[in-house]
């Protein structure tokens, strides 16, 4: 995904600097492979070749690296959904769309931040926990308008309430990376999601 990085309250400065965002860059692949509790302020040191001091001094904490990163992932993955929503009305594209931006963080060898850190969910500071909800909240959001949508115009079917489904697909999308990440085969990643957009074609009804 492409980042685009705003204000972040989590730094020392009002805007994040060089320094802060090769940081997160270099956390964030961290999290994405081995998972929060898989790196140390010490593995980003030695990729940055930095003192662990001038880690602290950007983000004084693991769990505020931790919160940051999460809050800048959800900013990178709104501007995503909004960049879909501007160009394509389809609800099928749409979801399609959503489909790929998963597809694209599994086919660099990596998970999506927020799936690979909800593994984790129960070791995780308040705070982070809390940045996760409001990941998953926003997604179920834009899944739901997309599929009240597709109700709408007869495009999906289906018996639950857009809600229900929306939590189905979310699921559905996070748990089929870790399973294709086990395998190395992101293929697996895109037939249990083709499976899942199936399901919501009407004529199958």
């Amino acid at each position: 995904m492409a980042t685009s990085l705003e204000k972040n309250p989590t730094t020392r400065t009002a805007t994040l600097t060089r320094a802060a965002t090769a940081i997160l860059d270099v956390a964030e692949k961290l999290a994405q492979t081995r998972g929060y509790n898989g790196f140390s302020y010490a593995d980003i040191a030695v990729q940055l070749g930095v003192t662990k001091a001038s880690l602290h001094y950007h983000f004084r904490s693991k769990a505020e690296l931790g919160r940051a990163l999460i809050e800048r992932y959800g900013r990178i993955f709104g501007a995503a959904l909004d960049a879909i929503d501007r160009q394509t009305r389809a609800p099928r594209s749409k979801l399609q769309c959503y489909v790929e931006l998963y597809n694209s963080v599994l086919s660099n060898e990596r998970m999506c931040l927020c799936g690979m850190l909800a593994a984790e969910y129960a070791t995780l500071p308040k705070p982070m926990q809390e940045g996760l909800k409001r990941f998953f909240d926003a997604n179920e959001r834009w899944l739901s308008m997309v599929l009240e949508e597709g109700l709408r115009t007869k495009a999906f079917a289906f018996k639950e309430t857009a809600k229900q489904r929306a939590w189905l697909i979310l699921g559905a999308l996070e748990g089929a990376m870790l399973v294709a990440r086990s395998y190395g085969e992101p293929r697996r990643f895109m037939a249990a999601a083709a499976s899942v957009l199936a399901d919501l074609r009407a004529d199958r009804r």
